[in-house]
């Protein structure tokens, strides 16, 4: 894709990674708009990056995506690129009470939202490129955050997929896989020993000017080239002391 003079939808666009996105996209020359559940933290993105278009959307509800695609159709037709990034993590296990109840809502924002937005932002007649950002997870899950794992590795078969069917109409897509970053993804301070999203973002944008539709960073980097046998055993160590 080109990384400049683009309009792009980012979901989830006002913090952790989606927030590196924003801030990358914006200094390349692209018009971004993003949108979120919370219109305080919007507003405060806005306040940093005056460029940036806001919008509040719940995901997670039908009604609310049908509604962002009418209002980007009506007031943004020229939009060009979607980077489905929104996502909920919970740490959760099946013998906790209240288990299908809580994973409720991580479903509907992992699957349910990126897989109707993309359905409905292909009818763009703009539109060049589909972003989805997966997870490191995809690839050999973590048993703490199970349903999360289970959707990421959902949504990356289905990335692949949509990669062979949007060939037709020349639409690239690119999928990001992204490893465990200290971001608040799933809790304040689960992750703060982990990579920083900065160092992040700038390893994924020097993949995309080499023009890889498969972006990874640290540990996603080494599992997507793990044989089967190689993951078996990562996953046996990442649960040794559980």
């Amino acid at each position: 894709m080109n990384l400049s003079n683009n309009k792009i939808l980012i979901t989830g666009g006002a913090s952790g990674i989606g927030l590196g996105l924003t801030e990358r996209f914006i200094q390349e020359n692209n018009t971004v708009i993003i949108c979120g559940r919370r219109e305080s933290v919007l507003n405060e993105v806005k306040e940093k990056f005056p460029t940036v278009i806001t919008k509040v959307c719940d995901l997670a509800i039908e009604a609310e995506r049908v509604a962002l695609y009418e209002w980007i159709a009506e007031n943004h037709p020229d939009l060009n690129v979607l980077i489905n990034n929104a996502g909920i993590q919970k740490w959760v296990s099946v013998t906790d009470t209240g288990f299908y109840e809580s994973m409720k809502t991580e479903l509907a924002t992992n699957i349910e939202a990126p897989l109707h937005l993309t359905s409905l932002f292909i009818q763009l007649k703009s539109l060049t490129t589909v972003m989805n950002v997966t997870s490191g997870l995809a690839l050999s899950p973590f048993a703490k955050v199970p349903v999360y794992s289970a959707t990421k590795a959902f949504f990356r078969s289905f990335t692949i997929s949509l990669r062979h069917i949007l060939k037709a109409k020349n639409i690239e897509v690119i999928e990001i896989i992204p490893p465990a970053l200290n971001t608040d993804l799933g809790g304040v301070g689960l992750h703060d020993a982990h990579p920083s999203v900065s160092d992040f973002i700038v390893s994924i944008f020097e993949q995309l000017k080499e023009g890889k539709d498969e972006l990874t960073f640290g540990t996603s980097a080494t599992r997507i080239n793990a044989s089967i046998p190689e993951l078996k055993e990562s996953f046996k160590v990442l649960h040794s002391n559980l």
